[in-house]
This record gives C-alpha cells, structure tokens and sequence, in this order.
C-alpha cells in the first residue's frame, strides 16, 4: 500500500497551517508550526508571490494531507464527486469523511487519522460486523464501526475516546464502543479549513 512516511511536521509547515496529523503534540507548545513558522527546505523564508496556479495547488495538497491521501486516489475520488449529483467541492470533501481511518477518527477511537488509518490495518475494527482492514474503505448512513473484543483494551483508543469529541453526523456508545455512521456530513459539519473550489478549478483546467 502506498503511503507518506516522511515526516509529517513538515506537511503543516508546508501548508503554514495546522493539519493535526500527530494528535495531542499539535495542541502542545512542541507543535512545529508554532516553533518553526517557516516553509521547510533552504529558501523556505524567502518571501514569493504566489500565482493563481499556486494558489489552487495549496489548497489541494492542503485537502490531501488532511486526508493522507496520495494523489492518484484524491483524482479518484474527484472523478467519484464530480459524477455525482451536487455542488463538486462538497462531494469531494463528503467521500473523504467517508473513508475508514477517518470516520474511525471522527468518532474518537484514535488521536489522529494517521493512528487510525494504522489501528484499521492492524485488525482492531470491524464494519457491520466484519473484519475491516482497509483504511480507504468508503462506509455510507446505516454502517456500524466497532472496536474488535481483543483491542477494547488497547491504551490508545481509551485515552483518545476520553479527549476527543465525536462528529455531529455520526452516534457512538463508549460503553460498548461502537459507531455508526447517522449520515453523511454537509458542508457546514466538516470543521477543515479548505477551500474546496478551488481544487475544481485546478482539476478542471
């Protein structure tokens, strides 16, 4: 499976905005983008006019690195929104809410999406009472997220379900830790700050 295994503290100070992909360091002081507010690399103070271009590539990768998502699967799924009824944008975003690893973000099982999109592989969810494995699963209204008997234990989803808050478009019982997925989430309910229009007029030049 392809993924991003660079460092990921790079990918904020890239976007010059919190992407929250390591969990509680980016509420902490050890954040690197409140350390090193900088463009990594050598020229990264250098100040640059940014092209319209440039602009829409931003904002693309921004929604990607959210997401850790590699590029050939976000032009997937932009091809996905872009058949479906709806505004684009909006499409694109509620296909990446519905991914596995997020959704199991979402309702608080994992510090990060990228401890989640690892808890998924490692066996410890099941969807609808089956074992699920494959973080880029897309899940729909109805589907149930559970946490597999053998991880209930696991430190890590008991310290993230006690901090995180859970989404208002999804239900989840801690006592039995489970999920389910009420709806899939409008516009107003995804708290990123991407400016979704702008990746439809880069892909559709």
């Amino acid at each position: 499976m392809a993924r991003y295994t660079g460092a990921v503290c790079r990918l904020c100070r890239r976007e010059n905005k919190k992407l929250f992909l390591k969990g509680e360091r980016c509420y902490t002081d050890k954040c690197a983008v409140s350390r090193r507010a900088s463009v990594p690399g050598q020229h990264g103070k250098a100040r640059k006019k940014i092209s319209e271009y440039g602009t829409q590539m931003r904002a693309k990768q921004q929604a990607r690195r959210y997401y850790g998502v590699l590029e050939s699967q976000f032009r997937k799924y932009f091809e996905m929104a872009e058949n479906k009824p709806g505004m684009t944008g909006e499409n694109l975003l509620r296909i990446c809410e519905s991914r596995l690893d997020n959704v199991v973000y979402r309702l608080g099982f994992a510090a990060s999406r990228k401890e989640a999109r690892q808890l998924v592989r490692h066996n410890h969810f099941t969807v609808n009472g089956k074992k699920a494995n494959i973080p880029s699963i897309l899940l729909k209204a109805g589907d149930v997220v559970a946490v597999s008997s053998k991880s209930e234990k696991i430190k890590s989803v008991v310290e993230a379900m006690s901090a995180r808050p859970v989404a208002k478009w999804l239900e989840c019982d801690k006592q039995n830790m489970t999920g389910k997925v009420v709806e899939l989430p409008n516009r107003e309910d995804i708290d990123l700050d991407v400016e979704e229009h702008m990746i439809v007029e880069l892909y559709s030049k």
